[in-house]
């Protein structure tokens, strides 16, 4: 069912935070004050299907509201609710809806990798006639089909980190919790982890992600939630966090097109001031209209002739927002 609010449309929520707080005592003699808060007030809506960031500085609360949201540490006050279940009054009904993957998680060098999910398949007490199949479509998804019978001591970081997501959704919840999953790997393993956040999504699953590779999070969030001391800065789409809504934002063009009087033609179009050539051979200018305007403005230009081979924005990233917004280091 979706809620109608106005003239608009929303998802329903797949995790609820309503006023949650955690404190910590801290041992006597600690210095400064007695308590310290992880989290403070929070109240945060992720809607289902969602790939929702969570990001801040190093301290920020992160860890602790992905465990408070998975049932493992509980709030000091506040509510969570997760696929329409109370995590504190149902915490197992709740848990056997998320999938969460931790930022050190265990892994088992002498299991095969079969092994590994058919020990946590049992764990989450699926029907056994349904593992073997599961366990070969999960494989599958995370690309280690190849890696069945593999010891896991052998795969690489990569397979690793892959295969730690297969356990986390071995049982198919609807919701994964991800902290921190793409630490240690390498461009072409942190290329691979966004096109699979990419495929759990386009399969229905809600994405809570922590990371301090922004502009990964930039690559596959959907919306995106900045906290720093346990407090809620700003929360939103991706697109209006960045900016979206503007008058006019700056736009880079490049063309493979040595002739085209790239510059003079961009001056002459409506909704298009500032024009300035961009080296080797592009421009950037302001635009005022939406990504539509902006996308018939580019086929206009392939169809006076020149060979378009990138469109970028220039100006906010989510790095230079968050940076902005936050007071300490960014991770």
């Amino acid at each position: 069912m979706f809620l109608e609010r106005g003239n608009s449309v929303e998802a329903p929520a797949a995790i609820l935070l309503e006023n949650l707080s955690k404190v910590y005592d801290l041992p006597p003699g600690s210095a400064g004050a007695a308590q310290a808060v992880a989290a403070d007030n929070l109240n945060l809506r992720i809607a289902e299907r969602e790939v929702f960031g969570l990001v801040g500085p190093n301290g920020a609360g992160k860890t602790t509201t992905l465990k408070m949201i998975c049932g493992l540490l509980v709030p000091t006050a506040g509510r969570i609710v997760v696929n329409g279940v109370d995590v504190e009054r149902d915490p197992e009904a709740a848990q056997g809806g998320i999938g969460y993957l931790a930022d050190f998680f265990s892994l088992y060098d002498d299991l095969k990798v079969w092994e590994y999910l058919d020990y946590f398949a049992h764990a989450y007490k699926m029907a056994p006639e349904t593992i073997a199949g599961r366990i070969t479509d999960v494989l599958r998804l995370m690309g280690l089909e190849g890696k069945r019978g593999a010891f896991i001591g052998a795969l690489s970081r990569g397979m690793k980190q892959r295969l730690g997501i297969g356990r986390a959704i071995i049982h198919d919840p609807p919701v994964l919790v991800l902290d921190e999953p793409a630490v240690g790997l390498d461009p072409k393993g942190r290329i691979e982890f966004r096109q699979l956040v990419h495929e759990l999504n386009g399969r229905g699953k809600t994405v809570l992600i922590t990371s301090h590779l922004l502009h990964d999070l930039e690559e596959m969030c959907t919306s995106i939630a900045i906290i720093e001391k346990g407090r809620l800065l700003r929360s939103g789409r991706l697109e209006q966090i960045l900016g979206e809504g503007v008058r006019e934002r700056r736009v880079r063009i490049m063309v493979a097109s040595p002739g085209f009087p790239l510059v003079e033609w961009l001056s002459r179009r409506e909704g298009v001031t500032g024009v300035t050539g961009a080296a080797p051979i592009g421009a950037q200018f302001s635009f005022a209209g939406g990504p539509s305007e902006l996308a018939s403005l580019v086929k206009a230009l392939v169809v006076a002739g020149a060979s378009v081979y990138a469109v970028e924005p220039v100006g906010e990233t989510l790095e230079k927002v968050v940076m902005g917004l936050s007071r300490g280091e960014v991770t």
